[in-house]
């Protein structure tokens, strides 16, 4: 039976209707992005939205919320004001796991170290109306496509990587805890009317090439910040050759290229998909809609009319891919691996290999690096690097132990690990830690500096789970299974043909342990439990609203060179343990950011007394002392995680304003909910002209208007002065949070 039915069936009782308003709207045939988001507008439209420039209120389906950003997204609910939450939501414990010696310590461990703050999220759900998995339950964008997921519907969720659903044809967007209270309180959810890109794939893959070679392969075509305010959309032949959980791994890590969003339209796959995880019944509602549920025909036969962007990829040509290192829009062919490592001085050897992760653990990834593992045992090899594995849910964890998967990989040299996100977000505690220089090949979506293991040494490569397995038994970056032979213990020459596998489990899902716990039928009686002398929650105060005035004389506490993601402003790995207590996660500001004045990672001066500490520690001597300050940053600031972190520290030491060459679109958003100032230049050339011991005044918020520029005045330490333009995308909502000191102080004000 399909989770939340009723809602979905409300969903699709109003759905034709609302397309055929849009359509006629139009005047022209529509996309399925656009059915899905003109179908979920909180009004009928009366006009026509422009993309990349109106802003419109949107109601979501549902809402999703891992560990670690939950804690601070419903420590933000509960200020609401609401005795329940307004659409369905849930709460996903794969966070907080750390991955080291293997699944069942890992967990026990994570049982005994988070209990707080598992008894915190597992109360807060109860009182507020949320659906709870349990740590150990599975991955949250894993245990969504296999329980919550919905063609045609709308989410959001407080993870970047919340897209994943889109390969079950729906509109998945991450954002931060702000957002997922808006629309957990029935407020309208705000979004810029998104750019379309379409992704016509055709042919079919074959031999080494997989879904996980799709999305490399745009990542390498569109850049880290490509998609940035576009929602894509695949479509295409090739696109429908494609299975469920594949098209899931491709949106998935549509997050890395910065889009809104990745979706797939209806089709037959999702339909065996969805009977696959007893959803028979939404199966048939489905495929009673199949013709509204994806583009209209004439889209089809003119696509390049209706997207803004048009990219071609031809599966049967498709090359198996290696994104890396440092980014995951790097990307190699694999037949161009040996000569990248020789060019580029990357360590050839491989010190460990890791498949799952939520971007690649599905039944059919896991099968076919099985079949990998079999005929590499059957031919007397073993894995020469460290090799582990990490199931997306209990589901595909106890299904992948009937059917036998994981004990050949086992039998390879596997280490399984908790059903979690582990080292895929730097919860790895790795017990090789290198000093030197050092390659890891991974299956997931990114490879930041130290995103993994926390080691700037570790040069990260993304690949499919199929080659990173065949990899592994290499134990070499440099080898092609394609082409390349290996030699077993008895010196025989032999070569790995390429992978095989299901892409359903022939005997259907093995559910494992039920790790959910529904909310109490009335939960105006729990009690949530926050210790106030805990070090890892704590109760969250309001912050001040804007005084009115525009702000004067503020100092720069950083001026950030280089890529600035949210790992580098908050990063996650050891941290993710005070995610719920904003004041003790506040030390971990900025301190992986590169310091463009002294190319110092994570320390300032404080320009009064001349010491050079870490930038936390400036930052609140300038709070002590009332005095403000803004942040300078470079292209693309804030890509990466959702998390809000990233935004609620520097309000909360005490920041007034970021100023930057660009943003990524959901921390600008988070930015803007807190209270804070996103703000870029006009020329992105004058973040020459910030110095050390600047002091600087923004000129033209009692003045403002949509549109029109902030002035920015420098005043350098020689006396001169530079006055230049900042922009912003402000719209007039939204400079009430600013006004009001944050969104969520609106909220609570009703």
């Amino acid at each position: 039976m399909t989770a939340n039915l009723d809602m979905i069936k409300k969903v699709y009782a109003e759905f034709q209707g609302k397309v055929d308003h849009a359509r006629k709207l139009l005047g022209r045939p529509l996309t399925y992005t656009e059915k899905i988001l003109y179908t979920h507008l909180c009004e009928l439209p009366s006009k026509v939205l422009q993309r990349g420039k109106d802003y419109a209120d949107l109601a979501p389906d549902r809402v999703a919320m891992q560990d670690a950003t939950a804690q601070m997204a419903l420590l933000q609910f509960m200020s609401a004001g609401r005795k329940s939450t307004a659409v369905p939501s849930t709460v996903h414990c794969d966070h907080l796991i750390q991955a080291q010696v293997g699944a069942t310590e890992d967990l026990l461990r994570a049982n005994n170290e988070n209990k707080e703050v598992y008894d915190f999220l597992e109360s807060v759900s109860q009182k507020y109306g949320i659906g709870f998995w349990k740590p150990g339950a599975g991955i949250i964008h894993q245990v969504v496509l296999e329980n919550y997921a919905f063609p045609g519907g709308m989410m959001i969720g407080t993870d970047s990587h919340t897209p994943n659903a889109g390969g079950l044809g729906m509109i998945a967007i991450g954002v931060g805890g702000a957002d997922a209270v808006d629309v957990m309180a029935g407020m309208p959810w705000e979004l810029k009317w998104p750019k379309l890109i379409g992704v016509h794939l055709t042919g079919k893959l074959s031999g080494w090439a997989s879904a996980k070679d799709v999305i490399l392969k745009v990542a390498g075509l569109l850049t880290v910040k490509g998609g940035t305010g576009a929602i894509v959309q695949y479509f295409g032949e090739g696109a429908t050759s494609l299975s469920c959980t594949g098209k899931g791994t491709i949106c998935n890590m549509g997050a890395e290229i910065g889009a809104t969003t990745s979706v797939f339209p209806f089709d037959e796959s999702m339909v065996r998909y969805l009977k696959s995880t007893s959803r028979e019944d939404l199966a048939e509602l489905a495929s009673s809609m199949k013709d509204v549920l994806t583009d209209d025909p004439e889209v089809y036969t003119d696509y390049e009319k209706y997207f803004d962007q048009i990219i071609e990829i031809n599966l049967s040509e498709l090359e198996p891919m290696l994104n890396g290192p440092f980014t995951p829009d790097l990307a190699w062919p694999i037949s161009k691996m040996k000569e990248a490592v020789i060019e580029k001085g990357y360590p050839d050897q491989i010190g460990v290999a890791l498949i799952g992760s939520c971007t690649n653990s599905s039944y059919e990834d896991i099968d076919r690096s099985a079949s990998i593992a079999k005929q590499a045992l059957a031919k007397g090899l073993k894995s020469k690097a460290q090799f582990t594995i990490t199931p997306g849910s209990e589901q595909v964890r106890a299904t992948i132990e009937r059917d036998g998967q994981l004990q050949t990989l086992e039998e390879l040299g596997g280490i399984i690990l908790a059903n979690a996100c582990g080292p895929c977000i730097g919860m790895w505690k790795r017990m090789d830690m290198p000093t030197e220089k050092n390659t890891i090949v991974t299956s997931f979506n990114r490879n930041f500096a130290k995103r993994n293991d926390g080691n700037p040494n570790t040069l990260a490569f993304v690949a499919s789970p199929e080659i990173t397995t065949a990899l592994a038994i290499a134990g070499s970056l440099s080898f092609n299974p394609l082409t390349d032979e290996l030699v077993n213990d008895a010196g025989e020459k032999v070569k790995l043909e390429p992978p095989t596998g299901d892409e359903l489990p022939a005997r259907g899902f093995d559910a494992g342990e039920n790790g959910f716990v529904a909310p109490a039928e009335d939960g105006s009686t729990v009690d949530v439990k926050v210790d106030s002398k805990s070090d890892r929650l704590q109760l969250l105060q309001p912050f001040s609203p804007w005084d009115g005035k525009d702000i004067e004389d503020v100092t720069v506490l950083l001026k950030a060179k280089g890529k600035c993601t949210t790992d580098h402003i908050s990063m996650a790995g050891p941290w993710l343990k005070y995610r719920g207590h904003l004041d003790n996660i506040s030390n971990n500001m900025f301190i992986g950011a590169t310091n463009a004045f002294s190319g110092d990672t994570g320390k300032v001066k404080n320009i009064y007394s001349g010491e050079t500490k870490s930038v936390p520690e400036v930052a609140r001597e300038y709070k002590a002392e009332n005095i403000g300050w803004v942040v300078i940053g470079d292209e693309n600031y804030g890509e990466g995680s959702s998390r809000e972190h990233a935004a609620l520290e520097p309000r909360f030491l005490g920041g007034r304003a970021i100023i930057v060459k660009s943003f990524a679109r959901i921390h600008e958003t988070n930015l803007k909910k807190q209270g804070m100032l996103p703000l870029t230049f006009a020329n992105p050339s004058d973040y020459d002209l910030i110095c050390e011991d600047d002091k600087v005044s923004i000129k033209g918020l009692t003045e403002f208007q949509v549109g029109k520029p902030f002035t920015l005045i420098i005043k350098h330490s020689d006396g001169t002065i530079d006055e230049i333009l900042l922009n912003h995308t402000f719209n007039e909502r939204q400079f009430e949070w600013f006004k009001s000191g944050s969104a969520l102080n609106m909220i609570a004000k009703g």
